[in-house]
């Protein structure tokens, strides 16, 4: 059964990357800046969207690193590959909750404006964490609080009328019920960011 927010992404896909001011951008630039992007890193973006963060991601990682988007909306995944034709960016339709992918094989792996919309979101970080290198980042990014956000799907209303961001101690629990550890989670106006570190026996 399709998950109706396929629908509502493949619907505004056309228009995303207009909701992103140069000011959003800037701010967005900063934090991808502080995550610790090295050269060489392959990096998932989960629920990667139009690729906003392909090309802030890609010139970090240089062309002996990657970038790999997943999403779910077709639509979205053709954007993205339309925006960004680099050779070391790959983009994926596919959905977080059964990620196409190798286990144990990036290096980071982001969610920037995505796990809201996340079907299934314990069974999403324990795909995440599969697929992550033993002592891999993980960072769920949002230019929101969880409560800014919450009000922006709600005024939206439809399929992400209810769509949040879990509370700090539901997303601890889900992150250490997937064996993250280090877990951060700074949640303020303007601004989210929610960190841990993948941990494997």
């Amino acid at each position: 059964m399709q998950d109706p927010h396929q629908e509502f992404f493949d619907l505004v896909a056309s228009e995303w990357d207009l909701m992103f001011t140069s000011e959003d951008l800037e701010r967005l630039s900063h934090i991808v800046d502080k995550l610790g992007i090295e050269k060489d890193m392959n990096v998932i973006d989960l629920g990667c969207g139009t690729g906003i963060l392909f090309d802030l991601i890609r010139r970090k990682v240089g062309l002996s690193g990657s970038v790999t988007g997943v999403d779910f909306s077709l639509q979205m995944v053709l954007k993205a590959h339309r925006n960004f034709p680099f050779s070391n960016v790959n983009c994926i339709d596919g959905d977080v909750i059964a990620l196409p992918l190798t286990s144990n094989y990036f290096d980071m792996g982001v969610a920037f404006s995505a796990f809201p919309y996340f079907s299934d979101k314990q069974q999403a970080v324990d795909e995440v964490h599969r697929v992550l290198k033993p002592g891999a980042r993980f960072f769920i990014i949002h230019l929101q609080s969880s409560k800014e956000l919450s009000d922006i799907h709600h005024k939206i209303g439809g399929v992400v009328a209810n769509d949040t961001l879990p509370p700090a101690d539901q997303l601890t629990t889900l992150l250490s019920n997937s064996k993250f550890t280090d877990i951060l989670i700074d949640d303020q106006p303007g601004h989210y960011l929610a960190s841990a570190t993948a941990v494997k026996d």
